[in-house]
């Protein structure tokens, strides 16, 4: 049974989720993928919203662009926890995504992500710390994963006093 249900509102938003996919899939934890339009297809994504927990869902990404209603009505139809991720546009670079994710009335949240494709791997990586809230091998998990973000900036700061500025721009493929 998905633990966690990933709805985008249209095929062109799954490459945008690549990073989404790819920690949950580290994480190991089980996940479905559909794709759903809030315009298009509003009482499909209805039905799918209000048997989401009877699947096992525990957290649902909800991925859309431009108006992106999409996490407000999955929101609407379900208690359990909606993450909205912004999609980028080409009207005003997704901030029109971003406000229409923010801008939920009082009573029925959605937590907003950053747009595009930080969004996806930051709305995975919750989803997974609301699921590692009781404990157990997600948060073992979890808590190995920033131990490992946190052995990488070391590293990188070694490397950097070790050979300065320069040479680190460098080896990143910088300016010199």
């Amino acid at each position: 049974m998905p633990e966690i249900a990933v709805i985008m509102g249209s095929d062109s938003d799954m490459p945008r989720l690549a990073d989404c996919f790819e920690i949950l899939e580290k994480f190991e934890v089980p996940f479905e993928t559909v794709i759903s339009s809030a315009h298009r297809t509003p009482e499909w994504t209805k039905e799918w919203a209000k048997t989401a927990r009877d699947r096992g869902v525990k957290v649902i990404i909800a991925a859309a662009g431009g108006a992106a209603h999409l996490p407000g009505v999955v929101a609407a139809y379900t208690t359990l926890p909606v993450l909205g991720v912004p999609m980028e546009t080409s009207v005003m670079g997704g901030l029109d995504s971003v406000l229409s994710i923010l801008q939920m009335p009082s009573g029925i949240p959605v937590a907003a992500m950053p747009v595009g494709k930080s969004g996806g791997a930051n709305a995975a990586l919750f989803a997974v710390a609301i699921l590692a809230s009781r404990g157990g091998a997600y948060a073992d998990k979890l808590a190995n994963f920033r131990d490992q973000q946190t052995q990488k900036v070391i590293e990188r700061n070694v490397r950097l006093a070790e050979i300065g500025h320069r040479e680190y721009l460098k080896e990143l493929g910088g300016k010199k």
